[in-house]
């Protein structure tokens, strides 16, 4: 008696395209509708389990359990180190193959629930333009260049490097012009011109797509140029599928597409929303309460689109779990023998706190206060953040049974016999009337004061999450809470030396707080090691040597109208006021020279390439990091182009006296700018190249930036 042969959609000799359109022209309509929402049902009749797209990543495997947690996303940005962002994705993909295949074999094989897929939606890279946004602790700054090239390591390290399955699917957000404000998100219209589009806007989309092979893209609330994102026919049909050659799936932000006729305004009814996603390529929709795709057949029925257009989006979102292995043998996917020892794992641990140290920025150091000498008698921790589990988190994540907050870092760390006292001394954000408290008393008897201060999730984020924010979850300027700042004036008044460390996932304007402190630290969400991080970061037993991937300005008035989307004026590429702190600054315990630039040649034909060379000296005392980095100025442009932009970095550790020579490659691409159509240009004419330790301009020299190398190249 013969055995009946497999389906082809289970023949795994066939490709993922042909095993998807077998599976595809197996289900009904019913069934087809069923499996592009976010919590896919089963069809149990053709053994397909139920699953559920919507997993999240930002900085660790988040909402499912136990797992590592490393800094929030704004303070990986802040090492701007590629290879560990890459180890810290991978390590994350290793706990979330454990996570998904334990969840599958708990729920009997049927289904997987709410975060415990392998699909993430991560990372955020929408551009962080403007500080009081509570969201952009979530990406990777307000530079294009340097989010790009970060956050395709953070895909890569997710995605695996198997040429058939996928380790996990990473997921680009929020597609595309989106940052805030979070309480307009659901109807706004994004007016950027083409020109800010492209330069500013779709850049990191296009290297995720491009280069990093990204499997998913995630479409925004708002509108762009009268479209919805979710629905855009110049976005999603154009820019992402034609011109970027993208083929895997889209998926809706939660409630996006209700969203079109209830605040957008832009069909009548849900049948009308469903019809418009589908017909430019939203495949998935993501609609934790309420129902658009569920109106799909009556869509179909009213000759809105067709059932081939549901065939479509059926089929990409199916293409993602075949490449995930969801259909195939575990023993022919490589990602399924994972040991279930990685999850929160001591050697993850360590990565934790590598990522920690590493996204420390020193801003001040007065007479070189830090670290803090062996010889010091008595120390004085005080500060609402001081004891506080909540901002070692930020927002989106996981969970540790071993989180070390700032408090217990110290305690771990200080050298026995040296003094240490601990007081909260103020709320976060609640006046308190401070000569009820013992601090001054305490900090006049200590020698050095550590006071850790700064922002929570409490004070911003996401809507609807940060529940001491007025303007649901974003900033309505850019200070220290003000009980905060009264405390740092009444320990200053009494003549002590007092360091800062401050948490937040955004810019703070420390104004008149600057002035009486000795020594800045700012340590972003740092993750589960924060506390042990920062406390060897104090004590020097590594140099901090993190940069700041977003300006800070003086103060809110430097800045434009939050619901104004023009670049002008924002970030260190259009703003021409003199900034706090200045984008790509950071101090060190050592001091670093650079020295002899060269160009492979000083003239150059329109679509060359150029090599850039120059040494970097370790000229302090001791082994410690440094963050190369490279801008490029269009002198003689004859559009609006950014006054310069980041072009290349490198983050090298060299010991004391040591010197290394770092190479640079300036493309044709680099060159060229965007015009006022959208397109990029290459004109002739000079180019200013600069090479330091900050972003150029007289501030980071102000401040105690190495001093920059110059040069000008002339292309014919």
């Amino acid at each position: 008696m013969s055995t009946p042969s497999k389906p082809a959609y289970l023949d795994t000799a066939l490709s993922f395209e042909e095993r998807v359109k077998d599976l595809v022209g197996r289900l009904t309509l019913a069934e087809k509708v069923t499996l592009i929402g976010h919590a896919a049902q089963g069809v149990p009749r053709l053994n397909i389990p139920g699953y559920n797209y919507w997993s999240e990543a930002l900085h660790g495997v988040a909402r499912n359990g136990r797992a590592t947690v490393f800094p929030q996303a704004i303070g990986l940005a802040a090492t701007w180190d590629k290879a560990l962002v890459h180890k810290v994705a991978t390590a994350i993909s290793d706990e979330a193959r454990v996570k998904y295949h334990a969840a599958l074999e708990r729920n009997g094989g049927t289904y997987t629930d709410l975060y415990q897929g392998l699909t993430f939606w991560s990372p955020n890279i929408n551009i962080f333009r403007d500080p009081r946004w509570g969201r952009g602790q979530e990406t990777w700054g307000e530079d294009p260049f340097l989010t790009g090239e970060m956050a395709s390591e953070y895909v890569r390290g997710m995605q695996g490097d198997d040429p058939k399955y996928l380790k996990t699917a990473a997921c680009a957000k929020h597609y595309a012009v989106h940052s805030g404000p979070e309480k307009d998100r659901h109807i706004f219209d994004a007016v950027v011109t083409k020109r800010e589009l492209y330069d500013t806007y779709l850049p990191a989309f296009k290297k995720l797509v491009v280069d990093a092979k990204v499997e998913a893209v995630m479409g925004a609330y708002n509108r762009v140029y009268g479209e919805p994102a979710c629905g855009s026919e110049l976005l999603l049909d154009k820019i992402l599928r034609t011109d970027w050659g993208f083929d895997g799936h889209v998926v809706s932000d939660c409630g996006a597409l209700m969203d079109f006729h209830k605040h957008h305004n832009v069909t009548e009814d849900a049948a009308e929303s469903a019809a418009l996603a589908l017909q430019h390529g939203c495949d998935l929709g993501c609609e934790q309460g309420c129902t658009v795709f569920t109106e799909i057949p009556e869509a179909i029925e009213r000759g809105l689109i067709s059932e081939a257009d549901l065939d479509r989006s059926v089929s990409r979102v199916l293409k993602t779990r075949f490449k995930l292995g969801m259909f195939d043998p575990a023993e022919d996917v490589p990602y399924t023998d994972i040991s279930a020892d990685v999850v929160a794992s001591d050697a993850h641990r360590e990565l934790a706190y590598q990522a920690a140290t590493e996204s420390v920025v020193l801003l001040k150091n007065k007479g070189g206060i830090l670290p803090i000498k062996p010889t010091t008698r008595k120390l004085l921790v005080t500060g609402p953040t001081a004891a506080s589990m909540e901002v070692l988190l930020g927002n989106y994540y996981g969970f540790n049974e071993r989180m070390t907050t700032f408090l217990e870092g110290l305690t771990g760390r200080i050298p026995e016999g040296m003094g240490f006292e601990y007081t909260a001394g103020v709320p976060l954000s609640h006046p308190r009337e401070i000569s009820e408290t013992w601090a001054p008393m305490m900090a006049k008897q200590s020698e050095l004061t550590l006071v850790f201060a700064g922002n929570s999730s409490f004070l911003e984020g996401e809507e609807g999450e940060s529940i001491l924010s007025p303007l649901n979850g974003d900033r309505a300027d850019l200070s220290l809470p003000k009980p905060q700042v009264d405390y740092i004036k009444e320990l200053a008044s009494h003549d002590i030396k007092i360091v800062l460390i401050v948490t937040g996932g955004s810019p703070i304007a420390l104004g008149e707080v600057e002035d009486l402190v000795e020594a800045i630290l700012f340590v972003w969400y740092p993750g589960m090691e924060g506390g042990r991080a920062v406390a060897d970061i104090l004590f020097g037993d590594l140099s901090p040597a993190g940069k700041l991937p977003i300006t800070f300005p003086k103060s809110v008035e430097q800045l434009p109208p939050f619901d104004d989307y023009s670049m002008d004026g924002r970030t260190y590429r259009y703003m021409s006021a003199e900034p706090l702190y200045p984008f790509g600054f950071g101090l060190g315990y050592s001091n670093f020279e650079y020295a002899d630039l060269k160009l492979s040649r000083a003239e150059l034909a329109a679509g060359d390439a150029l090599q850039v060379s120059f040494t970097l000296t370790n000229v302090g005392e001791r082994t410690a990091p440094e963050v190369a980095q490279c801008y490029l100025s269009d002198v003689e442009a004859s559009s609006v182009v950014p006054l310069t932009r980041l072009v290349g970095f490198e983050r090298v550790t060299l010991a004391a006296g040591e010197t290394q020579t770092l190479t640079f490659t300036i493309t044709p691409e680099m060159m060229s700018f965007i015009n006022d159509e959208g397109n990029a240009t290459l004109e002739p004419g000079k180019f200013r190249l600069e090479v330091g330790g900050c972003s150029p301009g007289e501030r980071g020299q102000e401040l105690g930036a190495p001093a920059p190398l110059q040069t000008i190249f002339t292309v014919k």
